[in-house]
């Protein structure tokens, strides 16, 4: 009989078997046997079929690998037990997923992508991901089946689809992302390549720093300028976004001086040597810079201001208000050279506060007082943020940063800290 055997399956199976002795050789009690006829292209599809339902995880393991494994065997082993199994079958079948869709009109066609689903809902992750990992890249792969990997649990799984594949629409992405998704994932979306303009403003919305700090170093990403500008006001207080923004393409002047306020020291060169602002905008970015690198090496202290001295700064803050001047440009720039004088009198014109409420807010240090304080004046949220640390002084783990852009206190919140400064001041 071993003498046979070696006769039937010399060559690596060129010679040819006939139905019968196929048939034998698939009852043959030992596993070894029947395993070499389950990975055999030349038996019929009933023999492999037969396989598929073998007691040897091996022999079941050479059926699932076999690209002619009937669409039958295919989906019976779907649903195996072994785990070695179905991982076979996972990459044997996205080899020929691309152009499956849930409605085929072909039986045989339709029971491979129902094998397909079953794969893509597979208890192991290491099963989903093999099927993530083979589908990734595929332009005609399934959608239904790239969506639910996408939406996977595991980041194994999901992350491979959400960054690469083509298959996956913007529309798509952006209810992902509003589905309050696994960690990982809106980093894996941020690091896909050309992300849309959509797609960048609803990750730059969410309060996920490391998506963020990934779509900002994305050099591909198109983020919109008021987008980054949003994103720089956010900035002070979240280190990994400043060197990716520092060396965003195409970053405008207003958003490059507010980088200029609070980047580090090392990063201000890198700032200062950007030759895509333009003359008069390079200009104004290095004026910044050169203010900072003074604040640096001679720390600026603030000097008790004599009644003249206030007096003088109340009629220029009047004087600017009048000419629609006084906005938030002025305020900011204001605070980043260190004219505290000027910013306090202004947030008291602009809020219609008295300037006894502005100074004990700052007296007290009261992070939620001078955001209710910068939210009556009309400034930003993250504007509000730089005079937390730097009017206030606050270090970082005391400021208190703006939730997806908006203001850390609700209306009523600031609303509340304004009447109980009041009735202070």
């Amino acid at each position: 009989m071993t003498g046979f055997l070696k006769r039937l399956f010399r060559g690596g199976g060129e010679r040819p078997l006939d139905y019968d002795q196929a048939k034998a050789l698939a009852a043959h009690p030992d596993a070894k046997v029947r395993a070499e006829l389950a990975e055999r292209t030349d038996v019929k599809p009933e023999i492999l079929y037969f396989l598929a339902e073998d007691d040897d995880p091996d022999v079941r393991r050479r059926v699932a690998a076999n690209a002619q494994a009937p669409a039958q065997a295919n989906l019976r082993l779907a649903s195996d037990e072994n785990d070695a199994v179905r991982g076979d079958l996972a990459a044997k079948i996205a080899r020929v997923a691309p152009g499956l869709s849930a409605h085929e009109q072909d039986r045989l066609r339709r029971v491979t992508y129902e094998a397909l689903e079953i794969l893509a809902r597979d208890q192991i992750p290491r099963v989903r991901q093999m099927l993530a990992e083979a589908l990734k890249e595929v332009a005609n792969a399934p959608p239904e089946v790239i969506l639910r990997l996408a939406r996977d649990a595991e980041l194994v799984v999901a992350g491979p689809v959400l960054q690469y594949s083509p298959v996956l629409t913007d529309e798509d992405l952006l209810e992902i992302i509003g589905a309050n998704p696994i960690p990982g994932a809106l980093a894996a979306i941020s690091r896909r390549q050309g992300v849309n303009s959509r797609v960048a403003d609803a990750i730059a919305a969410t309060d996920d720093v490391d998506a963020v700090a990934v779509l900002l170093g994305n050099p591909s990403a198109q983020i919109r300028e008021e987008t980054l500008d949003r994103l720089a006001d956010r900035a002070a207080d979240i280190e990994a976004w400043h060197r990716p923004l520092v060396e965003r393409p195409h970053l405008s002047v207003k958003t490059a001086q507010k980088l200029a306020r609070f980047v580090a020291a090392s990063l201000l060169q890198s700032l200062a040597a950007r030759n895509d602002l333009g003359p008069e905008a390079a200009a104004a970015v290095a004026a910044v810079v050169a203010r900072r690198i003074d604040e640096i090496e001679t720390p600026s202290r603030p000097e008790p201001l004599g009644v003249s001295d206030q007096a003088a700064i109340l009629a220029r803050v009047r004087e600017m208000h009048a000419a629609g001047q006084l906005d938030e440009t002025a305020i900011d720039t204001a605070l980043a050279s260190g004219d505290y004088a000027f910013v306090t009198a202004a947030m008291s014109l602009l809020a219609d506060l008295s300037p006894n409420v502005i100074r004990k807010v700052i007296d007290t240090q009261s992070a939620k007082g001078v955001i209710a304080i910068g939210w009556k004046a009309g400034l930003s949220a993250g504007l509000a943020t730089q005079l937390q640390s730097k009017l206030l002084r606050l270090p970082a783990s005391k400021v208190l940063a703006p939730r997806a852009g908006d203001f850390a206190l609700t209306i009523d919140e600031m609303e509340w800290q304004l009447e109980f400064f009041g009735a202070q001041g």
